[in-house]
C-alpha cells in the first residue's frame, strides 16, 4: 500500500519538473478514485505532467496504479487466443465493425471494449446503438458466454474496469490536458491490460483529424504504449495510419455502419477494407495465428456471419432498416477539376455539428446525421456535381456544418498529380 502523501506535495513536485516516486503515484491515483484528492487539484497535477511530462517508469506506475484502482478480467477459460485493437480516435474510423467479426471468423476472439465519441472522434457504440435493438452494456458473464459462442464481442467497458480513468478522462476533456502523452497512453493501456486480453494491436492515429497531428508525437505514443504493454505480458504492437484525410466515404452513425456492411459483404471503400485487413493481420499475428489469410473470410462470407451473430447475440436486428436523417443538403464541386485535399478535421467537426457527436458526455445524438463525402483526394470532381451530402434531423444545424467545411477541401486545374501518404506510415512493436 501506498504511504500517505499531500497532494499539494506532489503537485508542486511535478510542477518543479521532478520526478513522482513510485509512492507518490500509487496514493495520488488511489487518493483521487476514493474522492480525497479534489478534481481541482487533479486537473493542476494533469497540467503539470502535460508540461513536464514523465519518465518511463513513472508512467508504467502511473498505469498500474489506474489498473489497481479497479478489477482485472480474465480470459483464460476461453478455447481460444484474444486479441483487440484500439484506436486513438480519428473521422470515419469505423474500423472495429468490421475488424472484430473479421478476426472473430479467422479464429481468434476478439472482446473488444469501446466507448462512445466526445468532441469531432465517432465513438463506437453510437454507431453500433444505431441499429434497432442493439446494446452496449453486457455483465461479464454475458461477455464470456459470447466470446465462446461468436467470437467477438464490443460493448461498453463495465464500471469495475480502471475506475480512476473513467474520472480522469473526463477531467482531461475539460481541462486542455487531452494531449499529454503519459496521460494518453496510460488511459488506454490502463483498461486494455486490465481487460486482460493476451495480445493488442494499436492504431495510432496521424494527422489533421488525429490527437497527434505528426509523425514524431504520434512514434512517441506509439513507443510509451508499446513498452507498456509488454512489460505486462501482452504482446502489443502498433500501426501508425495516416488520418489526413477521413477513412472511407462516410462520417456518422448509422452511416458508417452501413460502410461496414459493404466491407464485410466483400466490397466498401478500398481504404477502409485495406486498413481492416491490415490490422487483422497483425492481431492474428499477435495472438499466434499468422498462417491465417483474412482477405479470404471477407470474400467468402464467414466475416459477415459472424457480424450478424455478433449483432444479434447483443439484441440487435441485423437485417433492420437503419435509421435515416430527415433533412439532407448537398454541396457541390465549385469547379471542374481534381479533389487534391479533403481535411480530416473539418469533415469531423461538420459531422458533429449536424449531431452526430456530442459537446459533453452527457448529450444524445443522432443515428442518422453525419456527412458523406462523393470524392476522395486523387479523383475527378464536376462542376456542380455533388461534393458532400450533410445529413441531420435539425436543419438549423446546416450552417454551422458548413462553415466548418469552408476551407477543408481543395479542388485543383483537371489533370492535376496528386500526391498522398501510404494508409499505414510506420510500425512499431
Amino acid at each position: 500500500m501506498a504511504g500517505t502523501h499531500d497532494a499539494v506535495e506532489v503537485i508542486i513536485a511535478k510542477r518543479d519538473g521532478g520526478t513522482l516516486s513510485t509512492s507518490q503515484i500509487d496514493w495520488m491515483v488511489d487518493a483521487y478514485t476514493r474522492g480525497a484528492v479534489a478534481d481541482e487539484q487533479m486537473s493542476s497535477l494533469a497540467m503539470a505532467i502535460l508540461l513536464n511530462g514523465m519518465d518511463r517508469r513513472e508512467i508504467a506506475d502511473w498505469t498500474a496504479a489506474m489498473i489497481a484502482s479497479g478489477e482485472r478480467m480474465d480470459f483464460s477459460s476461453l478455447s481460444r487466443p484474444t486479441a483487440d485493437k484500439h484506436s486513438t480516435g480519428g473521422v470515419g474510423d469505423k474500423i472495429t465493425l468490421p475488424l472484430a467479426p473479421l478476426v472473430a471468423a479467422c479464429g481468434v476472439a476478439v472482446p473488444q471494449l469501446s466507448g462512445r465519441g466526445l468532441g469531432h472522434t465517432g465513438g463506437t457504440l453510437d454507431k453500433l446503438e444505431s441499429i434497432p435493438g442493439w446494446r452496449a452494456l453486457l455483465s461479464n458473464e454475458e461477455m464470456l458466454a459470447q466470446l465462446e459462442g461468436t467470437g467477438a464481442v464490443i460493448c461498453a467497458a463495465g464500471e469495475g474496469l480502471a475506475p480512476a480513468d473513467k474520472k480522469l478522462y473526463a477531467l482531461r476533456d475539460v481541462t486542455g490536458t487531452v494531449e499529454a502523452i503519459p496521460l494518453i497512453a496510460s488511459s488506454i493501456m490502463s483498461k486494455k491490460i486490465a481487460e486482460g486480453t493476451g495480445a493488442l494491436v494499436l492504431d495510432v492515429k496521424v494527422g489533421s483529424g488525429a490527437f497527434m497531428k505528426s509523425v514524431d508525437r504520434a512514434r512517441e505514443l506509439a513507443e510509451v504504449m508499446v513498452a507498456l504493454g509488454k512489460d505486462a505480458g501482452v504482446n502489443t504492437v502498433a500501426l501508425l495510419t495516416d488520418m489526413d484525410t477521413p477513412l472511407g466515404f462516410t462520417a456518422g452513425n448509422a452511416i458508417e455502419v452501413t460502410e461496414s456492411i459493404e466491407v464485410l459483404a466483400g466490397g466498401g471503400p478500398a481504404d477502409v477494407v485495406e486498413l481492416t485487413v491490415a490490422l487483422a493481420r497483425e492481431m492474428l499475428a499477435a495472438a499466434g495465428r499468422p498462417d491465417i489469410d483474412p482477405a479470404q473470410k471477407l470474400a467468402d462470407g464467414s466475416a459477415m456471419d459472424a457480424w450478424r451473430s455478433m449483432i444479434s447475440a447483443q439484441g440487435g436486428d441485423p437485417s433492420a432498416v437503419l435509421p435515416v436523417a430527415r433533412e439532407s443538403h448537398v454541396v457541390v464541386a465549385p469547379a471542374d477539376g481534381v479533389l487534391t485535399r479533403l481535411d480530416a478535421m473539418a469533415v469531423g467537426l461538420a459531422a458533429w455539428r449536424l449531431g452526430a457527436g456530442r459537446a459533453r458526455k452527457e448529450d444524445p445524438v443522432q443515428a442518422g446525421a453525419g456527412v458523406v463525402w462523393h470524392a476522395r483526394p486523387g479523383d475527378t470532381v464536376t462542376a456542380g456535381a455533388p461534393l458532400f451530402t450533410l445529413l441531420t434531423d435539425t436543419p438549423e444545424r446546416f450552417d454551422r456544418a458548413l462553415a466548418s467545411l469552408e476551407g477543408g477541401y481543395d479542388v485543383a486545374a483537371p489533370g492535376t498529380a496528386h500526391e498522398s501518404r501510404p494508409l499505414v506510415i510506420d510500425r512499431v512493436g
